[in-house]
């Protein structure tokens, strides 16, 4: 069958992060409904491409047949040269997860860069696609794009398979999944733990390190808090490994920096999990009051309250663990989000 549409991706697509997640499964869908759809691989420099990532993109969209639309990743869009975007003579969508610039723990010069960049390229795109109303918003009054060209595709996600109830671990699972990186605040949890070390938990860190200074810095924080028998870095797992977290797990903690929508929010929903995060970003409008506690951002003394409270009141937590579990009976399927995409690249 003729491709009618490529999609760009950086990096290896089987990536577990939430941003390749959704591209993925955002790329299937589209083929599941009948918009054939190709993969164009990358590679994984981007947002800081190197000459050779740079030569790869103009390669591969010259490759292409005249006229197929692309759909690119906003680490590729945000960052990529602004007249070889301008000279495409295709029409080229975005998958805009959060802008760059606003990318946690950034030199300054760089954040800046990224965002003169981001808002250049997004005046040749013919149509923006963003995963929460947040990011709609932020593109809007911070960047100047046009409302109508703006469209929104919450990420889908599939329901945990039916099983027997297991027990939940003992002492009491504080979960976190997050890749290894400054926004995910994974230094911020650690310090919260601390100041309830005199609680009984046990926690796991989940996700691949991206940055190893930073992953060296946290083994360092988690020994020097004493808590290098409470606390585990997994890494990155595969679906059943997490999945067996998810189902052991008490409660789930994220102490973010910052979300253009955060879908581990919402998988640890779907596991009826009372959540601990942060009031940033898409946070608030991916999880309800009722079922999460947000705490400010940088604030280790309040995620810790937050912590404290679920722990020790079980009343509490069974009320935010109901309403989790019935907000997450409401989440889209991902082919609800690949129509707004398939409108988005035919132009409908």
């Amino acid at each position: 069958m003729p491709q009618e549409a490529a999609f760009a991706i950086p990096g290896d697509i089987q990536t577990r992060t939430g941003g390749t997640i959704y591209d993925r499964r955002m790329l299937e869908s589209l083929n599941e409904i009948g918009l054939p759809t190709g993969h164009i691989a990358l590679l994984s420099s981007w947002p800081q491409p190197t000459p050779e990532a740079e030569a790869d993109l103009a390669r591969q969209l010259a490759a292409l047949a005249e006229g197929v639309p692309v759909v690119m990743d906003g680490l590729v869009f945000g960052a990529m040269d602004t007249v070889t975007l301008a000279a495409q003579a295709r029409r080229i969508i975005v998958m805009l997860h959060h802008p760059l610039g606003l990318e946690a723990g950034l030199p300054p010069a760089l954040a800046q860069h990224l965002l003169q960049r981001e808002r250049a390229n997004l005046r040749h795109a013919a149509h923006v696609v963003v995963p929460s109303p947040h990011t709609r918003e932020c593109l809007i009054q911070d960047f100047g794009v046009a409302p109508e060209r703006i469209s929104v595709a919450l990420p889908g996600f599939d329901r945990p398979a039916i099983a027997p109830l297991a027990p939940k671990a003992t002492p009491p699972l504080i979960l976190a999944v997050g890749i290894i990186c400054q926004r995910k605040g994974h230094d911020i949890l650690l310090d919260a733990l601390g100041r309830i070390a005199h609680l009984d938990w046990q926690a796991a860190i989940v996700g691949m390190v991206q940055d190893d200074r930073l992953y060296a810095g946290l083994r360092a924080q988690r020994a020097a808090l004493g808590l290098e028998g409470r606390v585990e870095f997994t890494g990155g797992l595969g679906p059943q490994a997490l999945d067996q977290l998810y189902r052991q797990a008490t409660l789930f903690a994220l102490a973010t920096r910052y979300e253009g929508y955060g879908m581990v929010l919402s998988e640890a929903q779907l596991y009826g999990l009372p959540i601990v995060s942060c009031a940033v970003g898409a946070v608030p409008q991916t999880v309800s009051a009722a079922s999460a506690i947000l705490a400010p951002p940088e604030d280790a003394v309040a995620f810790a309250d937050g912590l404290a409270r679920l722990l020790q009141d079980e009343g509490l937590r069974a009320r935010m663990a109901g309403a989790s579990a019935a907000q997450a009976a409401h989440l889209p399927q991902w082919r609800d989000a690949a129509q707004i995409m398939r409108r988005a690249i035919l132009g409908a």
